[in-house]
């Protein structure tokens, strides 16, 4: 009979970094479940362990890993962020030695937001909906202040777009929509500020939700050209990029 040391079959060999690499994991599965952003933090140390079940020194450790990987920043007393992908960061560079024109950023914007809609509606994946729905509901909120906070207004309605961006299931338009987006808030006025522009700006946020929402890509892509367009045409009437 065979001893357990004679046996051919080959053993698995853990090591100390096995659980880092599935606390890993499922940090960035969490991550891409919630459609965070660059920039946005994750839950506090504590929260997290306990959430995974881990000690935090070994939650440390993942973290420490995912931050030399470039996927997370780590900020003392402030806490642990998501990092801009290396790809987005240099896309940002290459651009950004380049002077682009308001007609250039919009052909942009519409490069990406018609897709974006169209998959997003025909993907139908209910979380990043239900995200998208919840950043409409928020810009909507803050569209009838009176007066119009049009800095919150202009971050919340980019925020909307990044999500719908988001909902669209493509990793690679995301990272360049949050480029876009970066690259417009740094020298933009909102176009929000043009008479009208709050009201139209509103209806066609809707009409682009409820198609994306019904599952009609062909209506979600109409809507978002028409409203990228419009947004383009505003902007002419200031003589600057912007969003709205």
């Amino acid at each position: 009979m065979a001893t357990a040391s004679e046996t051919n079959t080959p053993w698995n060999r853990l090591g100390e970094s096995s659980l880092t690499a599935r606390i890993k994991d499922e940090i960035v599965r969490w991550i891409e479940a919630e459609g965070l952003a660059p920039g946005d933090r994750l839950p506090a140390e504590r929260q997290m362990a306990q959430n995974l079940g881990v000690s935090r020194p070994s939650l440390r450790e993942a973290v420490r890993t995912l931050q030399s990987e470039g996927r997370l920043v780590v900020r003392h007393g402030q806490g642990v962020f998501v990092a801009e992908p290396r790809s987005a960061a240099e896309l940002r560079r290459s651009l950004l030695e380049a002077t682009h024109s308001s007609e250039e950023l919009f052909a942009m914007r519409e490069v990406l937001e018609v897709p974006a809609a169209r998959w997003a509606a025909e993907g139908q994946n209910l979380a990043a909906l239900q995200r998208v729905e919840r950043a409409h509901d928020l810009l909507l909120e803050a569209s009838q202040g009176s007066p119009p906070d049009f800095e919150e207004l202009q971050r919340l309605d980019m925020d909307f777009h990044l999500k719908i961006v988001q909902a669209s299931g493509n990793r690679f338009l995301e990272q360049t929509q949050g480029v876009l987006n970066s690259m417009l808030a740094e020298g933009m006025q909102t176009t929000l500020t043009v008479p009208g522009r709050l009201e139209r700006s509103r209806e066609d946020h809707r009409r682009i939700l409820d198609a994306i929402l019904s599952g009609d890509g062909a209506a979600a892509a109409r809507a978002a050209r028409r409203h990228v367009r419009g947004a383009a045409t505003a902007a002419r009437t200031l003589g600057a990029p912007g969003t709205g």
